[in-house]
């Protein structure tokens, strides 16, 4: 595996401990629609969650959250509106980034942006 997509599922990790630990209740990880993955799928009372997690070890090309793009957006809204569709959902939605930057001395700064796409 390329040291990227280990960084990657490491992050992933990382962002559900996180929304765990804010009572966010966590329905699917790694959900594929054509082209598209939604990295987390999460719910919080009646607010069904889109996350984007983005995880760099460097700030030299960006931060973690600049990385997702307009086509990206668009693949992951394209991928959520086929999970509403299939789930027969009917309530919120929102679209959420989770930035992790490893930090040289070992830790992690976490950013939630919540409502990332509006």
């Amino acid at each position: 595996m390329a040291i990227h997509n280990t960084t990657g599922s490491w992050g992933e990790t990382q962002a559900l401990t996180f929304l765990e630990g804010k009572g966010y209740e966590i329905i699917e990880k790694n959900y594929r629609h054509k082209h598209a993955e939604i990295d987390l799928i999460v719910k919080k009372n009646k607010t069904l969650i889109f996350v984007e997690v983005k995880t760099r070890s460097g700030t030299g090309f960006g931060m973690p959250e600049e990385f997702v793009n307009y086509t990206k957006a668009k693949l992951i809204m394209k991928a959520a509106e086929n999970y509403i569709y299939t789930k027969d959902w009917h309530f919120d939605i929102r679209f959420d980034i989770i930035s992790i930057l490893i930090l040289s001395s070992g830790g992690i700064n976490i950013k939630h942006i919540e409502d990332a796409f509006s």
